[in-house]
């Protein structure tokens, strides 16, 4: 059986924590990468003389594992594993496998090491045999673990890696996936990192292309490289230093330039200039801009990719949101820029997205075709898009999707999120490019209508503010509010029914039928489609298409916003469906249990006894298969659970009624089954006590009933469990089609797209309520009920001898 995305990420996860206790994040992502690494080429180009990476002999992941258990473990990968890799492939492995401050001396290094390798050891991890065609399983786990590893690797540490979401977007707006590439076609990055950026451009070209990068940091580099050929990128080109005082990638003396450029440089880099005469520049790329200021190097990167493109080059630079604004050299660089057309677009990106600083950024695109003549610039503003995700903030399916759709189809249908500026208007703002100067926020304050206030009444303009709602269901608006005076009205129901009303209107239930309607009509034509799936289909390619059909098919549907929807498949995709589909693409429809044996660690840390904690099945879980075939079982199930709970808050109410002093359960330090009994036989023929006995009595026939239900609950559990494991090898491919397709992935879909429905009723509601309570009471009733109640207080401080003054 393949193994799973999920649990490939999760047990290479688990190796981190062998080391973590003796280093930080930066550091033991070194040995865990280089172990990915090893145990990935091994699997996949051992023994082949022609592989685009070559192992010499006795330098293979089965060598290292050999080396376990001896003494001089650490010593010998450096030597006979690293080394010759290095040599062989001219690539940089850095990591030390013999350093005793890291790993510890002697025995805690060799187990350490040891405990280490054996992760990879694991038969499920073999790369060689899980990948599907097209879907790049390894790469998707290297990248797993930058994402976490600069996660806590902390402000200082995590610029080593640019967040997906991110890198996906600037792949989108350069073009390239339009483009007509061939092998020639060049994709540049001077920063590159771990190379995460690059390779998002490299998947979004239609065809292979060349890719050039060039890093400073010596581990980051080989961190690249590796990266390069965990991604089916051997041939990538990475080199090793400072981009703008030694760019090493040159033609003569002149630099290399490149149909594509993208980049994430270091922040507002106070060191920029350092090798470097910025006024004598050979290179001359500040020639007819301007010098950048000594203390910010953002527009020196900037100017490196410009003079790194072609004629008809394009490119995408992430730099801080100060680049738009701020003056003396800088603001003559960006009127530069402007002037000479080079800027096409801007994207301005929520704060605390980058693990190496919390500042807002934005995307700065670069395109020299037709910049003579570009009479515009276009900007987005999604700086408000964004979930949280811990510490960090961290862009959503639906906000890269939107970014993208208003970019490349230049749609300033919202002008609020995004629209072509023309240079006229910039001109006018001297050249500022400060997103708010351009695009106004539609988040307008709620204001406090202060004739609502003193003499009642909701305003009409609130109420035609939810004009959409009104649209939809025209009858629903005098249903809930009824004329009070010109401009004001009252609420026409209760402020408790309101929720009823809208539920229950009969235009909003027509509305709510539409749209169960709407759904089914894509689930059925989806549901055939999904069932034809067979071994080998791609499971990236899937995603992609029903996303952008489900997408569409929303789109200009009322209320409902179409990227909403497209979230609820994307995070049904990254929970569950993702999986299913890897296991699908490889072993095709078969549904096999298997054993959940659980090893518990012995008191000396090594594996210890080992616990049958049951059955599972990935692709039909038991009770998507109860649920289809066990009807009568899962109703009693469901009977008996009701049972017990209502037993449970039986007891718990007899317990509450008589705890107290004088209570029935006075003298028990514990309510138990024993205690109750113990003390019923010691007051049972006490006749004062009969109330108290009655009560025991009581308590002990409904704890006696619960208890009997529970075992017949597990008795019943029990027997379904194993018809169950007994049902699973009879089902025929149909069955399994409709259990996963029908039952547990569309099912799961449907939900969640009602989910989004109630959302809708939830807001008009909420606002509606909102509304009602603010200008319930006008300020006269206010008023007098502060008078009323200042009277009633004289009142009692009077008859208790006092006088208010």
């Amino acid at each position: 059986m393949a193994i799973k995305k999920s649990e490939l990420y999760s047990s290479l996860w688990a190796s981190c924590d062998e080391l973590r206790g003796g280093m930080d994040a930066s550091q033991y992502k070194d040995y865990v990468l280089v172990l990915l690494f090893i145990k990935y080429i091994s699997d996949k180009f051992a023994g082949q003389p022609f592989a685009p990476i070559q192992i010499p002999a006795g330098a293979s992941f089965a060598d290292m594992v050999a080396l376990k258990g001896k003494s001089d473990i650490g010593d010998q990968i450096n030597k006979h594993i690293l080394q010759p890799l290095e040599k062989a492939n001219k690539i940089r492995l850095k990591a030390d496998f013999n350093d005793t401050a890291l790993l510890g001396q002697g025995k805690e290094m060799v187990d350490k090491l040891g405990n280490l390798i054996a992760i990879f050891e694991n038969p499920a991890l073999d790369f060689s045999k899980n990948r599907a065609d097209g879907d790049d399983i390894l790469g998707d786990a290297y990248e797993y673990l930058m994402r976490h590893f600069a996660t806590e690797s902390g402000k200082s540490k995590g610029q080593f890696y640019t967040p997906a979401e991110v890198s996906r977007i600037l792949a989108q707006v350069i073009g390239i996936h339009q483009a007509k590439t061939t092998p020639d076609t060049t994709v540049y990055d001077p920063t590159c990192g771990s190379g995460s950026l690059l390779l998002k451009v490299a998947d979004a070209a239609p065809t292979p292309v060349t890719l050039y990068g060039q890093e400073m940091d010596e581990a980051t580099s080989g961190l690249a490289q590796m990266n390069m050929v965990l991604h089916n990128n051997a041939s990538a080109l990475i080199t090793q230093g400072n981009t703008l005082a030694n760019p090493k990638h040159l033609d003569g003396a002149a630099l290399k330039t490149f149909d594509y450029v993208v980049a994430n440089p270091p922040f507002s880099d106070k060191r920029w200039s350092t090798g470097l005469t910025p006024d004598n520049d050979k290179f001359e790329r500040f020639k007819g801009f301007g010098i950048p200021p000594t203390k910010q190097g953002d527009y020196a990167y900037l100017l490196h990719i410009i003079r790194s493109l072609k004629p008809q080059g394009k490119a995408a630079c992430i730099l801080p949101h100060g680049v738009l604004f701020r003056g003396n050299a800088e603001a003559e660089i960006r009127k530069n820029l402007v002037r000479r057309g080079l800027i096409k677009g801007i994207i301005g990106l929520p704060a605390n997205l980058f693990f190496g600083t919390g500042i807002p950024a934005c995307i700065v695109v670069i395109d020299k075709q037709d910049a003579q003549a570009r009479r515009g610039i276009f900007m987005v503003d999604a700086s408000a898009a964004f979930m949280k995700d811990g510490s960090k903030n961290r862009l959503r399916e639906q906000d890269i999707h939107r970014i993208v759709d208003a970019y490349s189809k230049q749609d300033g249908s919202d002008p609020s999120y995004a629209r072509l500026v023309p240079l006229a208007e910039i001109e006018k703002n001297d050249f500022n490019l400060n997103l708010p100067r351009y695009l106004q926020s539609r988040q307008t304050e709620d204001r406090q209508d202060i004739e609502g206030h003193l003499r009642g009444g909701i305003p009409q303009a609130d109420v035609d503010a939810l004009q959409g709602y009104w649209a939809t269901c025209p009858q629903l608006r005098a249903a809930l509010f009824a004329p009070l005076r010109p401009g004001y009205l009252a609420l026409a129901v209760d402020k408790a029914a309101i929720q009823t009303s809208i539920h229950q209107h009969p235009e909003f239930v027509a509305y709510t039928q539409r749209m169960a309607a709407h759904f089914d009509a894509w689930r059925s034509r989806t549901s055939q489609r999904l069932k034809k799936l067979k071994p080998g289909f791609k499971p990236k390619a899937l995603i992609v298409e029903l996303a952008e059909d489900l997408l569409a098919h929303y789109q200009g549907q009322p209320l409902l916003n179409a990227y909403d929807v497209y979230q609820r498949l994307m995070d049904l995709w990254a929970s569950t469906w993702q999986d299913d589909a890897y296991l699908l693409a490889t072993d095709g429809w078969k549904a096999e249990t298997y054993r959940v044996i659980v090893t518990k660690k012995g008191k000396d840390g090594k594996p210890g006894k080992q616990i049958d904690k049951g059955w599972a099945c990935d692709l039909v879980p038991k009770h998507t298969l109860v649920a289809r075939y066990y009807d009568k079982q899962k109703a009693l199930f469901l009977t008996m659970t009701a049972g017990i709970e209502t037993r449970a808050a039986m007891l718990a109410e007899l317990e509450e009624d008589h705890a107290g002093l004088d209570g029935a359960f006075s003298e028990l330090d514990k309510i138990n089954k024993t205690e109750v009994a113990a003390l019923l036989k010691k007051i049972k023929h006490d006749k004062e006590s009969a109330d108290d006995a009655e009560v025991l009595q009581q308590w002990l026939d409904l704890k006696e009933e619960e208890t009997q239900l529970k075992k017949k609950l597990e008795e019943l559990e029990a027997l379904v469990d194993r018809q169950a494991y007994e049902h699973y090898p009879r089902l025929k491919e149909a069955e399994i089609k409709t259990l996963v397709v029908d039952d547990k992935w569309l099912s799961a879909l449907d939900a969640a797209v009602r989910g989004e429905l109630d959302r809708i009723t939830q807001r008009l509601t909420h606002r509606v309520k909102e509304l009602a309570d603010r200008y319930e009471a006008p300020l006269p009733a206010v008023a007098k009920r502060v008078e009323d109640l200042q009277s009633l207080v004289d009142g009692h401080l009077a008859r208790m001898g006092f006088a208010w003054n």
